[in-house]
């Protein structure tokens, strides 16, 4: 079942902006798609009551892929999203957003929201 929000950031209104992995498509879809055949072949090893070794292997080599296609999509949000969010002045908002990704993907808790930097002399 697809999410409602699917193809859509949570909370952000759409840019109509192509996304910085727009030119990695390919390769990312590619990537997931070797992925869902190793899930599969994973539940065929479980069904086959394979060896537990095997079968953490084989999981092993789940995350490293999974890490992969997020690192492919980080690096090319940090090169597109995070440098235009510098360029107009929101690099608080978006070094936030990254490292909010970052923890997640890390398993570590969320932090709460940073007040707002307040400006020299004010």
């Amino acid at each position: 079942m697809l999410s409602p929000t699917r193809g859509r950031s949570r909370g952000r209104a759409s840019t109509r902006q192509p996304r910085p992995y727009a030119r990695d498509r390919a390769q990312v879809l590619r990537r997931l798609a070797r992925m869902e055949g190793q899930v599969r072949g994973i539940a065929r090893m479980i069904e086959r009551d394979e060896s537990c070794v095997d079968v953490l292997q084989q999981t092993a080599a789940l995350r490293a892929a999974i890490d992969s296609v997020a690192m492919l999509l980080l690096e090319e949000h940090v090169h597109g999203c995070l440098t235009r969010a510098v360029r107009s002045g929101q690099t608080d908002v978006a070094a936030d957003e990254v490292m909010e990704v970052l923890r997640r993907s890390m398993g570590r808790p969320s932090r709460p929201a940073r007040a707002p930097a307040e400006t020299p002399g004010a």
